[in-house]
C-alpha cells in the first residue's frame, strides 16, 4: 500500500490516493532547512532588470538576524518547474481564446531558449482544479491542451494555488506559478491563507497574470486584485496587469526576462533566536538604496511538516495522464 511519505515522487495525487486508501502520515515527510535558498530579483527606479550585482552586494536577514551567504548565482541557470495555472471560470470564457493565444507564445519563447531541463506543467481551474498535461519541456504537448480549455463555473483560485504547490515542492532547481486569472476567488475549499502557506512551503514564487476590465468598470473585483498581490509578494513574485492581445504579450516578455535575470541566495541559518513561530521572516537588502528586491518574505522551519494543518480533503478531477514528456 503507497505511502504518503512518497508525495515527493508521485506528487499530491498520490499523497491524496494514499490518504484515501487509509494510509498514515509518515515522520519521514520532513523539509530540509539546514540551507535556506531565496531567489531574487532587482529593479532599479525606472523599474529596469539589474543582473550585475556581486555577492558582497547583497545583505539577507532571518529574523532581523544578519546571514552569512553561502552560496551565490548571478543570472541563475537552475531549471525553472513552473506550474501555469488557466481559470477556465465562466466569466472567462469570452476572453479565453485571446488568452490561450498569448499563453502559447509565452511557452514557445520560454522553451525555446535557456535550459533544456526547464518544464512547465499546465493547470486549469474552475469550480474544480484539473491537471492538463504534467511537467514537460515540449510546447507543443502544451498547446494542445490549452486549445482543449473552455469557460464554465465558478473559480477555485486558492484551491488551485494549494495543490500545484504539492507537486513543485518535491522538484529541482526554481519553482514558479503563473496564473491566469481575470478576478478572486468564489468556490474553493481551502482560504487564502492555506494557498500562501502552501506556496510558502514550496518555495514558489507566484507570478499572477491578471487580465483586468476597465479600470473604471464598477464590476472590477478589486478583492481579487488585492489577494493575488499579497500572494505575489510574499512569494517574491509580481503581478501583471493586462489587457488581452498586445498588452498580454508584452507581459509575458517581461516575465520571461525577470525569470532570465535572478539571483541565486542560500545560507545556513545561524544565531537565529527561537520563536514559537515558525514562520521565518526573510528580507534581502542591497547596498545600492536607489534598488528594489523582489524576494519570498520568509519561509518556515522544523515544525513545518507539524503545524497539523490538513493537506487532505481535496479532489482532482481527471485530466491528461501524468507523464513526462521531452
Amino acid at each position: 500500500m503507497p505511502r504518503l511519505r512518497r508525495i515527493r515522487r508521485w506528487g499530491w495525487l498520490g499523497a491524496l490516493a494514499a490518504v484515501s486508501a487509509g494510509a498514515q502520515p509518515s515522520a519521514d515527510i520532513r523539509v530540509d532547512v539546514n540551507l535556506v535558498r531565496v531567489v531574487a530579483t532587482v529593479k532599479d527606479a525606472s523599474g529596469e532588470l539589474v543582473g550585475s550585482l556581486a555577492k558582497e552586494d547583497f545583505t539577507l536577514y532571518d529574523n532581523n538576524v544578519a546571514q552569512q551567504i553561502s552560496v551565490f548565482e548571478r543570472r541563475t541557470e537552475q531549471p525553472l518547474s513552473i506550474a501555469l495555472l488557466i481559470d477556465t471560470s465562466g466569466s472567462t470564457a469570452k476572453d479565453l481564446k485571446y488568452e490561450t493565444d498569448s499563453v502559447t507564445r509565452f511557452l514557445h519563447a520560454l522553451l525555446s531558449e535557456g535550459n533544456p531541463q526547464d518544464a512547465v506543467a499546465l493547470y486549469s481551474f474552475n469550480y474544480q482544479v484539473v491537471v492538463q498535461n504534467y511537467f514537460t519541456h515540449n510546447a507543443s504537448s502544451l498547446e494542445k491542451r490549452l486549445r482543449l480549455l473552455h469557460g464554465d463555473a465558478g473559480t477555485s483560485l486558492y484551491d488551485a494555488i494549494y495543490l500545484t504547490s504539492r507537486e513543485l515542492e518535491g522538484r529541482e532547481g526554481r519553482h514558479v506559478m503563473v496564473i491566469v486569472t481575470d478576478g478572486g476567488d468564489t468556490t474553493s475549499t481551502k482560504d487564502f491563507h492555506a494557498a500562501l502557506e502552501s506556496a510558502q512551503l514550496a518555495d514558489a514564487a507566484i507570478y499572477p497574470v491578471l487580465v483586468v476590465p476597465i479600470p473604471t468598470d464598477p464590476g472590477r473585483n478589486v478583492g481579487g486584485e488585492n489577494a493575488l498581490t499579497t500572494l505575489s509578494q510574499g512569494t517574491g513574485g509580481r503581478v501583471f496587469l493586462p489587457t488581452v492581445g498586445a498588452e498580454m504579450d508584452k507581459a509575458f516578455a517581461q516575465l520571461i526576462a525577470d525569470l532570465r535575470t535572478q539571483y541565486l541566495l542560500a545560507y545556513y541559518p545561524k544565531n537565529v533566536p527561537l520563536s514559537k513561530n515558525r514562520f521565518h521572516r526573510l528580507e534581502v537588502r542591497v547596498r545600492d538604496p536607489r534598488l528594489r528586491v523582489l524576494a519570498r518574505n520568509g519561509y518556515y522551519g522544523e515544525a513545518d511538516t507539524n503545524s497539523g494543518s490538513s493537506r487532505g480533503n481535496i479532489s482532482i478531477a481527471p485530466g491528461k495522464p501524468r507523464h513526462q514528456e521531452n
